[in-house]
């Protein structure tokens, strides 16, 4: 039985990749390197900052400018991170209907609390999510369980009575591993290189709406 629906955030709920993707665009610029189109940098959204700057200056994790890298992007967003970040079409709704229903729900995320926490508020959510938790609220992050077993502790619900809804494979691996229902969100920030069908999903949805009917 259904107790509780939870989210990814990036990707899922909100289309943040403009406002991500402007600013790559701006350190990018800064440097006196070319911009990324959005058809590159949409797919990679909900991977956050490390493969951004990965697209962007064209480095991987261990080369010495990453990190310094990675920290003034983090900076360049916290600029303009409410610019152009909206709700997927759908999202209200389907809100509204979990409302009605008599379900909690909340949101799971790896965005960073300094993030998180300003951008939940201006979003045009029908209702305040009954619980947040981001990528550094538990010290560790998706695919890690420890943020799906703290949201589930938090509204009281034992995880194996919560669905759970994410547009990547750490989403996906993240809810199976507590024994949550997992719900692809096949609207995201999915890439080419993706192969959502090997992920485990128990269902895949193309429309918020449709999630309705699982519930």
């Amino acid at each position: 039985m259904i107790k509780a629906v939870l989210f990814d955030l990036d990707g899922t709920l909100a289309d943040t990749a403009l406002d991500l993707g402007g600013a790559l665009n701006r350190l990018l610029l800064e440097e006196g390197l070319p911009t990324q189109p959005y058809s590159a940098i949409r797919p990679l959204a909900s991977h956050g900052a490390r493969a951004l700057v990965s697209l962007g200056f064209g480095i991987a994790a261990d080369h010495p400018d990453f990190e310094p890298l990675r920290l003034r992007f983090l900076d360049e967003y916290a600029n303009g991170f409410t610019e152009q970040t909206t709700l997927f079409d759908g999202v209200v709704p389907m809100l509204e209907a979990i409302a009605k229903k008599g379900l909690p729900w909340g949101i799971i995320t790896n965005k960073p609390m300094r993030f998180t926490d300003h951008l939940v508020p201006t979003l045009p959510f029908p209702l305040p999510p009954d619980v947040v938790v981001s990528g550094d609220t538990v010290g560790v992050a998706k695919p890690n369980p420890r943020p799906m077993l703290h949201a589930a502790e938090l509204i009281g619900v034992d995880p194996v009575h919560c669905v759970y809804v994410g547009d990547a494979e750490r989403d996906i691996i993240a809810g199976r591993n507590v024994g949550m229902r997992t719900v692809l969100a096949n609207w995201g920030y999915l890439s080419d290189e993706d192969r959502p069908h090997e992920w485990g999903a128990d269902h895949a949805i193309d429309h918020p709406l449709e999630l309705l009917g699982l519930l």
